[in-house]
């Protein structure tokens, strides 16, 4: 075999490990996982548009206790969702250490609100389990599953069921 023979078969060697690669990393999923207390969640890194430190958010009258305001944001209203309220742990102490975490959902953009932002982390969707129904829990309707990361269990959200639901929740208090 003559050098340009071999130089042309490790280049295309090359690119068959790079496709593979590829290959490969299109069947991962990304999450930003992020902390509401001793917690871990992850939400799809596709629906996330950025994540901004708390700051001051204009509170709306006869809202649910977990729709903590409304922020402008670059002449946007993006309506501010407390996840451990909304998770039925209480209204989250909102410092500045806080974050909310800016993702779309369908056409609407919504703030999550967290204590922190933990990492971006990649897995098969393989790899995520089912969530259990052991009993009727608000929490569990919010979460598309459980995936298990270097021992630690991520829950994540699903996102269009948690804005759906907070939705009708909304609607239903503003008719009464």
């Amino acid at each position: 075999m003559n050098q340009s023979a071999a130089a042309e078969a490790e280049l295309n060697a090359n690119d068959a490990m790079v496709a593979a690669a590829a290959r490969a990393a299109a069947t991962q999923t990304q999450s930003i996982s992020f902390a509401i207390g001793e917690d871990q969640y992850g939400v799809d890194i596709m629906a996330v548009r950025e994540i901004k430190g708390w700051s001051e958010i204009t509170h709306l009258p006869r809202q649910p206790d977990y729709v903590r305001g409304v922020l402008n944001l670059r002449g946007v209203i993006v309506p501010i969702i407390d996840l451990r309220c909304r998770f039925g742990q209480g209204l989250t102490d909102a410092t500045s250490l806080h974050v909310v975490i800016i993702v779309q959902i369908a056409s609407r953009q919504v703030g999550l609100l967290a204590d922190r932002v933990l990492d971006i982390v990649s897995f098969e969707p393989s790899q995520v389990q089912p969530v259990p129904k052991v009993a009727k829990s608000a929490r569990a309707d919010f979460l598309s599953g459980l995936v298990t990361i270097e021992n630690q269990m991520l829950a994540l959200i699903d996102l269009p069921n948690l804005l759906t639901a907070a939705g009708n929740e909304m609607e239903e208090k503003a008719t009464h």
